[in-house]
């Protein structure tokens, strides 16, 4: 990374950087799938690819790997959760429906996660530009999905509509899986380092095991649900650049970059990611894959966008709903919030 190059304009590089390698991760998954790989597959390999960037991580940066088994399996529950669930159905709805349309869908993950961080946790309340956010995100997805009322010729609703369907369910499966993290690891110091003592997981610690809890269910669904004659690799040159960068750049390197910018920049100023991250799915669908974005669907996506501006807002905090807060310890302050999710 150069040196001389100012901060500020170094950290707007790693925003940059983290919401294109998210942002085009629905992209990438579109092409691997149109060049014939299966759902499953597809999620292996680009797991395996990235257990290997991660591992290089964690000896690039003097990490270290989590052995406490009750940590392991806080960690197995993540794998599941934010990993192998919401990866599986993206891939599987993005056979029936545009990359585009996946990436905006994808904005739920915050709105979700307020709801049920308002319920799981004491220091998200329900606040009133939250429940504006909620009514007015949610609203959006009404109106993308009211679509399906009066389907375009050739198109088959029932298989969209399942795809659309899944992408919801992929959303909220993150934001279990990101309120989990918040109530069970945050930044307590459960690391035992032996140079430093005790301390908080970096990221790239809590990535790994996910990672490798994620390949070791999806790798035999491959196998049992996806049997293809001799070795299931990619079968083209675009299929291994798509498994390759959503493994290394957009779950091993992003991560890096991430950490970085979350340090430097807070929570709040971070999840701006999330408003850029559909724009960049939408102008790759679009522009490289040449899928269309109707009018209705635009809206939609105004909508959704503007539902998490309008929740993460500083005005209009008034709290209406909220479990009454406790006094946190030091040991207990925020990793992240929950509304700063990936979206895939």
């Amino acid at each position: 990374m150069p040196a001389r190059l100012p901060s500020s304009a170094f950290l707007w590089l790693l925003f940059i950087g983290v919401s294109f390698a998210w942002g085009s991760s629905y992209f990438f998954i579109k092409v691997g799938l149109d060049d014939g790989m299966l759902p499953f597959t597809l999620v292996g390999w680009r797991l395996a690819i990235s257990i290997i960037g991660l591992a290089a991580l964690i000896a690039l940066t003097r990490s270290r790997v989590p052995r406490d088994p009750k940590l392991l399996a806080k960690l197995a529950v993540m794998g599941i959760l934010y990993v192998a669930i919401p990866f599986s159905l993206i891939t599987w709805a993005e056979q029936s429906i545009d990359s585009a349309l996946a990436a905006i869908l994808q904005g739920l993950t915050p709105l979700f996660a307020l709801i049920i961080a308002a319920i799981v946790l004491h220091d998200e309340p329900i606040t009133l530009n939250k429940v504006g956010g909620l009514v007015v995100g949610f609203a959006g997805a009404i109106v993308i999905l009211s679509r399906y009322l009066a389907p375009s010729a050739g198109a088959d609703p029932g298989a969209e509509l399942t795809g659309d369907i899944a992408l919801v369910l992929s959303c909220l499966s993150y934001a279990i899986g990101a309120t989990y993290l918040r109530r069970t690891i945050g930044t307590r110091p459960l690391m035992l380092d032996p140079e430093t003592g005790p301390r908080a997981l970096r990221p790239v610690e809590i990535a790994l095991p996910q990672n490798i809890v994620a390949l070791a269910i999806i790798a035999p669904l491959a196998i049992i649900f996806e049997p293809v004659a001799g070795v299931a690799t990619p079968p083209t040159a675009s299929a291994w650049i798509s498994v390759i960068w959503l493994g290394l750049v957009g779950s091993a390197i992003a991560y890096l970059m991430f950490y970085r910018l979350i340090n430097a920049w807070g929570v709040y100023r971070s999840s701006l990611i999330t408003y850029v991250m559909p724009v960049v799915g939408i102008l790759l669908g679009v522009v490289i894959l040449g899928e269309s974005i109707g009018l209705q669907t635009l809206i939609g996506a105004v909508m959704v966008i503007g539902g998490v501006a309008l929740a993460n807002a500083p005005i209009g905090r008034r709290r209406l709903y909220g479990r009454a807060e406790r006094p946190a310890p030091a040991s207990e302050a925020r990793l992240t919030s929950p509304a700063v999710t990936r979206g895939d």
